[in-house]
Formats: C-alpha cells, structure tokens, sequence
C-alpha cells in the first residue's frame, strides 16, 4: 500500500476543495453509494501515517479548528503547490492499478444500512458531521481532475483504463477520484501524531524504546504503533543507509545505532515526501536493486514474524552485517 510520504500528496490533492460542496458523484463501489456525497460539504481534511481522512457535513459552515479532532497543522512545505507532472509527483506505486487489485477493496457502511442515512444520522442538524476513514490498497491512489489511466495491458490483452471507487466532482468544476482504498465512517477519529513518522509531533525517544526489543529489527520498523507511515521501501532504505542487517535484533544494537536508524527514517521519508511535492522521482539505494551504491551484490528474502505477514527485504550483506546472536558490534 502507499506509505507515508504518498498518502501525504493524496492529502495536498484533496486539501484543495476543502470548503466546497459536492455536487456531482460517480464511481464503481457496491457497497456504498456514491449519490450519498451528493451536495455535502468537505470540510477537513487531515492524514495519519497511512490513512487519510475527509469531513463532511451538510451544513457549509466550518467548525472552528478548535473542535477538530485532527486537529495537527500540516507542515509548510507540504502546502506549497506541487511543481511538475502530477503523474511524476505520484510515482509509480500509487499509480499502477492492476484488475484485481482495484476490484479488491470496496467503501464499507454497516450492513444492511442505506448510504445515505448512515451518513446523517437521525439528526443532520445537529452537527452531523462525519469523517471519512481512507485505507488504501497496494496500488491505491487519489487523482485530481484528471483519472488514472492504464499503463499497459492486463492479463488478457485489455488496455482498459482503473475504475475509481469514488469520483467526487466540486462546485469550483475540479474533481477527486480515488482508486483500491477501502472507505468507513466515523463520528470522531483519533490519531497519534507521536507515531507518525512525518509528523512534527513523531516521538523519536518512543521510538527507540520500541527498537530495542529483542526482535528482528525489520519486524519493529513495520509496527504502525511506533513508526506509523513507515512502509516496505522506507525500512529497506533506512536500514540499508544505518548499516544495520535487517534480521539483527534491536537489543544487541548500540544506542547510537538506534538513533541513526531512526534519524535515516525521518530523513528518508521527508526527502520523499519533499520530492512528490516537486515532482521528482525518489531514488532508491537498495530497494528492487541489483547492486548496493558500492557495487556489491544484494540479497533478497521475505522476512517477517511467525505467522504474520512476510516482506520482501533488499540488503548488502557487506555493507549491513549481520550482529553476532551473543555479543553486540
């Protein structure tokens, strides 16, 4: 699924009808219907890691930033108008949209409720605003005023274009499609910005209390309760660039290590993020490679805990040694 850094462009594309109203839908979902957006407003619009959320309300006026309960102001430098092609902004792993993929993940009510109703609630009036929970799949993406076309042709020979799971179109004549995200409602949402790894608010001491456990430290990284917006090609990445094998266990690294290691995901992941905004492609040292940077040979292996999800992971076995089992470097 997208990581931190692209779910943050998804946020600055969407950022930009906050306050207007919805006044046309379409979109591919079964389990929701998309005439249910029909004349809300869009109110909010806040990020969390890998999750992206919108307000809505019937009503036009804006709650005061007071009462929102995500309520983290965005960075200054996410708020600059993306420069460059957006499809380059968004880089290949929130565009490409295979069949399955864009036909796994639908937008969820609660079974056997209308849409709509759902939405408002018995009492619109009364401060009916709900927020929009997004979670997006491998391939998952938002596009603004323009749709996601197919790169080349599936599995049967069809160059047929992704179908968005929700086309929203605004009053100001601009429109938002979102693609492979599953979609819930809520009341209220609450969020850590301690755990966020672009967040001003991201904890580091929490997080390298989390990466001393004696655990591989690959596992610790992917843990979105430290690290959250921390993805697959951020951990080969940070892991590579700290010199720390990914199978090493984080109780027999140095404290330093520690820190270097958590120092390389901020920087790594607000490089990215900074590139998306400019429209530059990140450039990966380790991630999908052949070769390191110093010409050595690269492993590949999925890794992961016992029972839970395997990771691909990208690493040099000279440049990341791996820690002796019963004496720390």
């Amino acid at each position: 699924m997208p990581e931190g850094p692209s779910v943050r462009k998804f946020h600055h594309l969407v950022s930009a009808f906050v306050g207007q109203q919805v006044v046309k839908t379409g979109g591919s979902s079964k389990k929701l219907n998309p005439a249910g957006f029909q004349s809300l407003w869009l109110q909010d619009t806040q990020v969390h890691g890998k999750k992206l959320f919108l307000r809505f309300d019937p009503d036009e006026e804006t709650r005061s930033p007071g009462n929102n309960p995500l309520s983290e102001p965005l960075r200054e430098g996410e708020r600059k108008e993306e420069a460059g092609d957006q499809k380059q902004a968004l880089g290949s792993d929130s565009q490409k949209i295979s069949d399955q993929s864009s036909q796994s993940l639908e937008l969820v009510v609660p079974s056997g409720a209308d849409s709509l109703e759902c939405f408002l609630g018995d009492s619109p009036a009364g401060g009916a605003e709900k927020w929009l929970q997004v979670r997006f799949g491998l391939f998952g993406s938002v596009w603004r005023n323009e749709f996601s076309r197919a790169k080349k042709a599936n599995k049967r020979g069809d160059w047929r274009d992704p179908s968005p799971r929700l086309v929203l179109h605004f009053g100001n004549g601009g429109f938002l499609a979102f693609y492979s995200c599953q979609m819930s409602w809520s009341s209220s949402t609450v969020v850590k910005p301690n755990s966020d790894i672009l967040s001003e608010k991201f904890h580091r001491g929490q997080a390298l209390e989390a990466l001393a456990q004696e655990q591989p430290v690959c596992y610790t990284l992917l843990d979105q309760r430290f690290f959250s917006g921390l993805g697959n090609i951020i951990k080969n990445e940070a892991l590579y660039r700290a010199g720390i094998h990914p199978l090493s266990l984080g109780s027999l690294l140095r404290p330093l290590q520690r820190e270097v290691l958590v120092g390389h995901v901020v920087d790594f992941s607000a490089d990215w993020l900074q590139g998306k905004l400019q429209g530059r492609q990140q450039h990966t040292q380790i991630y999908q490679k052949e070769q390191c940077p110093a010409g050595h040979q690269v492993m590949k292996e999925a890794f992961g805990p016992p029972g839970g999800f395997q990771r691909l992971t990208w690493w040099c076995p000279q440049c990341q040694p791996k820690l002796p089992p019963d004496e720390p470097e």
